[in-house]
């Protein structure tokens, strides 16, 4: 029998973020054919940031959002609500694959979080925002080497970061793992609830603003209409737009750019309930001074954090999963094997626990993986049909830029953004089947290798490394 079953055996099958007390009934689909002059296919962070943005640059613009099921049931309200600046996956891919523009893209990912934050403000939306920063934690000596070296480059850089070693790190947060940690905590990265995210952008945006959103709206193809429209098929309905904005993230795209520039991948968490303060004091985590929002220093990195009523979100590790031929279905979320292996996970980083805390809630949702490691913007037909596509994991602050991109992409006041090498630069395409399967399980091996080797990377990371997909973030 699994050695934690007592602890999971409680949990239910739903994102913690999805408390049916704050879930509204959804909107009605479309049925009928509608016009409008924007049309955004998907309800998640991309399209309802897209709608916000379109709306502050032209007031009178008439939108339409359709969304498949819900707002906030896809990757938006199923993540870890981990909030960062980085809008292309950090420093280290930014630099591997936009050279040249790492300064200007901070200082727009800065700008955007900014802004971001003051929507929130200016709407009164309540998604739970904490400002802690960000903790790199290292498992092992090797690592911490490693990351204290990474430590001394942004301190040369002027970053506020502040160093713990072994002993200063478990005073932080307690876990005999743990051998050095990082923290970041410099600019307004922090942690939300996404889910309230999303419920509160859908509020302001029907309510306030005159988006008009269908939900359970299925769209089943889109394709220009005359010389300077387009025309969406749904399975109850059709919308007659000038133009089409795609936030679909990691769902199958009838678009081929757009399916061959991301893939859907797999990823569980699970919850914990409401830690008591002695619970929390085993484990030194939760006092004011130290909620910190931590991952391990590693390739196969978990990333965990605290709610606002002081539950464990745990994620990520060697649970992500690439299901073959792109498979995308719910069925997936039914994943036992994954669910024991991160609660097996959890208590080997907290033993301290084990035996006395349990889990909540179990869930998994689909994220989409570009071989850039970040969004993958595109237009077609002549600046009428755009899309912004696959975050891999990063998406809870970069989607508010991945929607202004693409906006910005069907005219909608254009900046110099729009010809950045990050916006006009193609995604490598993801090769087909089963070469993409074995590709991304022969990868996750190596990087798990490469973990338990102090992160010596071998033969075939090496190979990626020279082709650009050497998964360096």
């Amino acid at each position: 029998m699994f050695k934690h079953h007592d602890a999971l055996q409680a949990a239910i099958a739903r994102p913690l973020w999805h408390d049916p007390q704050i879930m509204p009934e959804p909107l009605p689909p479309l049925t009928g054919q509608e016009q409008c002059e924007l049309l955004i296919v998907g309800g998640g962070f991309t399209g309802l940031w897209a709608a916000m943005q379109a709306k502050e640059r032209k007031p009178d613009i008439d939108i339409i959002i359709i969304e498949q099921t819900f707002v906030a049931d896809g990757a938006s309200g199923r993540n870890g609500g981990f909030l960062s600046s980085s809008v292309a996956h950090g420093e280290t891919n930014i630099e591997a694959q936009f050279p040249g523009e790492a300064d200007e893209l901070e200082e727009l990912g800065t700008r955007n979080m900014k802004e971001l934050l003051e929507t929130l403000e200016k709407y009164n939306i309540d998604a739970r925002y904490e400002k802690t920063g960000e903790t790199s934690v290292a498992l092992d000596p090797e690592s911490a080497i490693r990351l204290h070296e990474e430590y001394r480059e942004l301190q040369s850089e002027g970053r506020d970061v502040v160093w713990f070693d072994k002993d200063a790190m478990r005073e932080q947060a307690n876990s005999p793992t743990f051998f050095g940690g990082c923290w970041n905590r410099g600019g307004q990265d922090g942690v939300i609830d996404p889910a309230r995210l999303c419920l509160g952008l859908k509020d302001v945006l029907v309510n306030q603003l005159g988006v008009r959103l269908y939900e359970g709206t299925r769209m089943l193809d889109v394709k220009p209409a005359g010389k300077d429209g387009m025309r969406a098929a749904c399975e109850e309905g059709s919308v007659v737009s000038e133009k089409v904005l795609l936030a679909t993230n990691a769902y199958t795209s009838s678009i081929g750019r757009i399916r061959r520039s991301v893939i859907p991948v797999w990823d569980y968490q699970i919850a914990t309930e409401p830690l008591t303060d002695a619970q929390l004091d085993k484990i030194s985590w939760g006092k004011p001074e130290s909620r910190h929002a931590l991952g391990d220093f590693s390739n196969m990195f978990h990333y965990f954090r605290l709610t606002r009523d002081n539950r464990i979100t745990w994620g990520g590790g060697g649970a992500v999963r690439y299901y073959f031929n792109r498979g995308i279905d719910m069925k997936f979320m039914d994943a036992p094997q994954r669910y024991e292996q991160l609660a097996t996970e959890f208590f080997d980083m907290f033993p301290q626990l084990e035996g006395d805390v349990k889990f909540s809630h179990k869930w998994g949702g689909i994220i989409a993986s570009s071989t850039r490691f970040c969004v993958v913007p595109g237009v077609l037909y002549n600046g009428r049909l755009a899309w912004a596509v696959g975050y891999t994991g990063l998406g809870v602050g970069a989607s508010r830029f991945g929607a202004r991109i693409g906006i910005e992409l069907l005219g909608y006041q254009p900046s110099n953004i729009i010809k950045m090498k990050f916006v006009t630069g193609r995604a490598l395409p993801w090769v087909p089947e089963p070469l993409c399967w074995v590709g991304v399980r022969l990868t996750q091996k190596a990087l798990i290798r490469a973990d338990k080797n102090g992160g010596k990377r071998g033969l075939w990371l090496r190979f990626l490394d020279l082709l650009g997909l050497g998964f360096t973030c």
